[in-house]
């Protein structure tokens, strides 16, 4: 535990984590289809949008703040189910990153994205 937190101060620190990772997910999403709008408006906007280091970063962003938020998941409440799915979401959105840029990438990235949010909240319906 960290210093000078309470027991219930250290659990609400790691609910938190996952309301972040919710959030930094649905990021994701408005991104994904906010590259997909403006390349249609705008080819220019679209490549810098797709620059595969906007994605290589979420993706670094997403495995530590994830594996955090779901490990500390299954210490707490015991159930493995959230950290599965959001250990599939996680490996979905690599393999993404795998993929030609276009709309299959976009669409693994999204369905990824939805996996890993997903299992933040079941792992934040999990404590309740």
């Amino acid at each position: 535990m960290i210093a000078g937190m309470t027991a219930t101060t250290h659990s609400n620190w790691f609910l938190g984590l996952d309301r972040v990772a919710i959030w930094l997910s649905g990021l994701c999403v408005v991104h994904c289809l906010a590259t997909a709008v403006l390349l249609v408006l705008a080819s220019a906007a679209g490549g810098l949008l797709l620059d595969p280091h906007v994605h290589e970063i979420g993706l670094a962003l997403a495995i530590p703040i994830g594996a955090i938020a779901l490990g500390r998941g299954i210490w707490s409440h015991g159930y493995m189910m959230p950290s599965a799915v959001g250990a599939l979401g996680l490996g979905v959105m690599a393999g993404a990153l795998t993929l030609p840029h276009g709309d299959m990438e976009v669409l693994y990235t999204m369905l990824g994205v939805g996996l890993l949010a997903l299992g933040h909240d079941l792992n934040r319906r999990a404590h309740n």
